[in-house]
């Protein structure tokens, strides 16, 4: 039996035990009383006003009037899932973490994927950074590796977080607009605060609208340190590679998709766990032994900084795979925190001073929104080894701490509990030497801002290049201060110069050739303000292939949603032929009919309609597949949103083909108006449009695309 059927059964096991323990059970209150009837207030009367005494009333809103807690400030919106990581080969030589030494282990995860600057009630498909925080609970304590979709941070110091935080998200004298990097105070920021522009030219770029939550990187963003049994360190900076590929939709789709479907990627998780085609992404390093911090043209401590993979290259050590959903959003998606700051034996901490900050700031924000210390008694919270300290009450204690004593040292308690000893697995710092001044500063190494976004820039593909201009332009087109527009070009300029061209083309504005302020404002009014300027950009690759998603896995259509347009009549020959093999490859067979309900096929048989055309739309699909049939291709013909559909894929270069008579359907679109089309098939064979879907899309369609009035 597969893993998928076990897997299966056993959800039908256990929503049976659920029922069966649910199974003539009483509706109680809180303390357990019985109650007959949760449909009526206590009343004075049928008629009369409703009365104080009434506790089922007072028990049942008070409840409710409770249920929400302070969403978080950034991350509102999430999606979480199960699952497990195993190691492929002990990494001994760099780490004493049991998790990174011991390839017996199946440590189980909770994984919890967001969007950064929206509430909780915004659209999963808003351009932003997207979080990537795992829980490990391992046998020697919770490991929380808590980063991004992104390599890099906007800001260099953990003290300018509230700052741009406060820029990002919705202005606060109107409250818009929600979810959205495109306004004046964003700009107005990062236009000033130059070490930003690293990772705002990634927020540009398509890596900040996924495909799918599947579909992404992710990073620990920091340089951390792994301390081996000889007390050994080596800087580490942490990957994860989905076995999916990295791939993205287009702006022009998501801000589709956020009207066809805002929960687009919750959705999608959801949906690939419950199928049985779970998540998988491999757990990647780059080590850089100690003795080597300095000999980069980039500093180690820098988070605004990646370590190309060119120069590094990333060692797959392990593979995480979610195969569970969970079983209640608030309880486990909602309540889950995760600190940086919970780290094991064996993983240590840098000087990065943003993630200094993060030490501090992921507690406090926890505590205000959980409410109590107590937080890590929570059930995902709660790490899978044994917990003895001398911690005690606070809000929402659930645990009754038993004996006479709560303090250290301690003879009436026995000595206990005891301190541990470092054969025993105690945690110890890496004894790093410090020698040197108080001072509120930082290095003059952090002074490069716009080498690496420019590196990023020119190792795109063409059509990464080009979305990633049209994002700018969009962007900077919302705002409605030219000075800011101007000083962004300026800064642009210093990047890539052919990139600000456009960019100023598209926005109808010059590039200045001088800015009177300076260009860097994030520093100290006492400081030297010629000291902290940008340097000027270092030359250290030509070009990192491994930045691009051009160069990612194109190898599976699993999970693919492929939209299969039909009307009553369609070819049963045509339709078995390809799906057979789209379905063999795990891809989802999706059927658009001109209805709901269902829809017969020439030879008779009835078939269940996935969506009517009415209710549905192209960006919510991979790709596109009509077979033949002419009463089918007849009924399509008569429903001009057929039409459009199919447009709108081609203008998206997602792969389309038709058998026999849906030809004609072509004929009614621009589909056929240009010069032959790799990703275009009539009569094709399954195979050639199934490699076609493996590619994501047909980018070198992109020049055609644009002239489709969709």
């Amino acid at each position: 039996m597969s893993k998928t059927s076990n897997d299966k059964n056993k959800k039908t096991a256990d929503l049976k035990k659920f029922e069966k323990d649910y199974e003539n059970k009483t509706l109680t209150t809180n303390q357990g009383l019985k109650v007959n009837d949760t449909n009526n207030s206590l009343k004075s009367g049928e008629r009369g006003s409703t009365l104080l005494e009434d506790f089922l009333l007072r028990e049942k809103i008070s409840s409710f009037d409770h249920e929400r807690i302070p969403e978080r400030i950034v991350h509102a919106r999430g999606s979480g899932a199960h699952g497990y990581f195993e190691l492929y080969d002990s990494i001994e030589q760099y780490s004493k973490a049991g998790i990174f030494t011991d390839t017996t282990r199946k440590t189980p995860v909770f994984a919890r994927f967001s969007t950064v600057a929206g509430s909780k009630g915004s659209t999963d498909l808003a351009r932003d950074v997207r979080g990537f925080a795992v829980k490990f609970y391992t046998e020697e304590g919770t490991w929380d590796l808590v980063g991004n979709n992104m390599p890099i941070f906007f800001i260099q110091d953990a003290i300018k977080f509230p700052d741009l935080i406060h820029a990002v998200k919705p202005e606060p004298n109107k409250e818009i607009p929600q979810a959205a990097s495109a306004h004046d105070t964003f700009y107005d920021f990062v236009s000033r605060t130059t070490e930003t522009m690293h990772n705002q030219i990634w927020l540009m770029s398509d890596r900040a609208i996924p495909r799918s939550l599947r579909m992404m990187e992710g990073f620990g963003i920091h340089t951390f340190r792994l301390i081996n049994d000889k007390g050994e360190s080596h800087f580490v900076k942490f990957h994860w590679k989905p076995k999916l590929g990295v791939h993205s939709v287009t702006w022009d789709e998501a801000v589709k998709i956020s009207g066809a479907d805002s929960d687009f990627h919750r959705r999608d998780l959801w949906d690939a766990i419950e199928s049985g085609q779970f998540p998988e992404w491999e757990l990647g390093i780059q080590i850089v032994p100690q003795e080597d911090e300095h000999k980069f043209d980039f500093d180690l401590l820098d988070p605004t900084k990646l370590i190309p993979e060119e120069m590094v290259p990333v060692q797959l050590i392990g593979k995480m795979t979610l195969n569970r959903n969970p079983e209640n959003f608030f309880a486990e998606t909602e309540q889950v925190a995760f600190l940086p700051g919970h780290i094991v034996p064996g993983i240590d901490f840098t000087n990065d001073p943003l993630l200094q900050g993060r030490l501090f700031s992921y507690r406090d924000t926890q505590l205000s929104r959980l409410g109590s210390p107590n937080f890590h008694q929570i059930p995902i919270n709660r790490p899978v080894v044994d917990v003895h300290n001398n911690q005690r009450d606070a809000q929402m204690q659930m645990e009754i701490p038993k004996g006479q004593t709560a303090y250290f040292p301690n003879s009436l308690g026995g000595g206990c509990p005891h301190l541990a000893k470092m054969e025993e697995g105690a945690f110890h710092s890496y004894e790093e030497r410090i020698d040197a001044k108080k001072i509120r500063g930082r290095s003059a190494s952090f002074s490069d801002h716009f080498s690496q976004p420019a590196l990023f820039y020119q190792s795109l593909a063409k059509w990464e290049q080009e979305h990633l201009k049209e994002a700018y332009i969009f962007e900077l087109g919302k705002c409605t201060h030219q000075h800011i527009q101007e000083r962004m070009l300026y800064i642009i300029d210093k990047i890539n110069k052919d990139l600000a061209k456009k960019v100023a083309k598209g926005l109808g504005i010059a590039i200045p050739k001088s800015i009177e302020e300076p260009l860097n404002q994030a520093i100290g009014a006492d400081a030297d303000v010629a000291k902290f300027q940008p340097s000027k950009k270092i030359h250290y690759l030509d070009d990192a292939p491994t930045l691009s998603q051009a160069n990612t896995k194109f190898d599976s259509i699993a999970t693919r949603q492929i939209a299969v347009l039909v009307g009553d009549g369609f070819s049963m020959s045509d339709f078995k032929k390809m799906t057979a093999v789209l379905k063999n490859e795990a891809a989802v067979i999706k059927i658009i009919a001109p209805h709901g309900g269902q829809i017969k096929c020439d030879e008779g048989m009835e078939h269940k309609v996935d969506a009517s055309i009415a209710t549905t739309e192209s960006v919510l699909y991979d790709a596109i597949y009509i077979p033949g049939g002419k009463a089918s291709i007849d009924a399509l013909m008569k429903e001009k949103k057929f039409i459009k559909f199919i447009n709108e894929a081609f203008k998206h270069c997602k792969a389309i083909a038709v058998d026999h008579e849906a030809k004609q359907l072509l004929e009614e679109t621009y589909v056929l108006d240009f010069e032959e089309d790799e990703a275009i098939f009539i009569d094709a064979k399954p195979q050639d449009f199934k490699k076609a879907i493996a590619k994501h899309r047909n980018w070198n369609r992109m020049e055609n695309a644009k002239k489709i009035p969709v």
